[in-house]
């Protein structure tokens, strides 16, 4: 199997994160309590914004180590992200390698981060891939949803593409679950037997912290 990312330097880049997040923004943490304090873990947070991953990697209780696309990956910001024990992947075949690296990480007790939309969006977890069933029927591991919401609010910003500088996000981590039945099967009636637990897990979880953050059901 492929060696797995790098336990350290997720967590360097957990701790880059942290002041990068806080001093640019005004993060709010809800519910990271939640997390287990060890084990395989895997995380699962609504997209839509850019900022979304980094914001999850930076305000997490343990290091993570994200699937991104594998286009993220150019220059000294490719660099930094294989350095912090981020995955590359190409999303246009079955990419054997990032799926061994990423499941090394869980292998090794690590927290693996993958967006169930698989690209940006309304961030509403409508349409979910395969992919996280997979990774969590495979492995094993609790699925942690995480709801980002304020990332993609644009009134205000100074810096295209990004939310207002010092603007709150409210970051939510929910109740770990199991996708599996707990058969073990990895049969494809089996992952999207999983994919519509999850899909059902997640909205759940968004419509929880909306409620419990005060944002709102579009536009958040």
């Amino acid at each position: 199997m492929s060696q797995p990312p790098s336990e350290r330097g997720a967590e360097i880049g957990r701790r880059i994160g942290v002041g990068l997040m806080y001093g640019l923004w005004r993060p709010r943490v809800l519910g990271a309590w939640k997390v287990p304090a060890s084990g395989p873990v895997i995380f699962a947070p609504n997209h839509s914004h850019n900022l979304d991953g980094p914001m999850v990697i930076g305000v997490a209780p343990r290091a993570s180590h994200f699937l991104v696309k594998k286009e993220a990956f150019i220059g000294p910001v490719g660099t930094f992200m294989v350095r912090t024990g981020q995955i590359a992947v190409d999303r246009t075949s079955t990419d054997r390698t990032a799926i061994a690296r990423a499941l090394g990480v869980l292998e090794n007790g690590g927290v693996l981060g993958i967006f169930p939309e698989g690209t940006r969006g309304e961030g509403d977890f409508a349409s979910l891939r395969a992919g996280l069933a997979y990774f969590a029927v495979r492995s094993g591991a609790p699925i942690v949803p995480v709801a980002v919401l304020g990332s993609s609010e644009r009134r205000g910003r100074l810096i295209k593409g990004l939310p207002p500088l010092r603007s709150r996000v409210d970051v939510v981590f929910g109740d770990p679950f199991e996708a599996g039945d707990g058969s073990g099967r990895r049969t494809r009636k089996a992952l999207d037997e999983a994919t519509e637990r999850i899909q059902k897990n997640l909205a759940a979880h968004l419509d929880h912290a909306r409620r419990l953050t005060g944002r709102p059901p579009t536009g958040a």
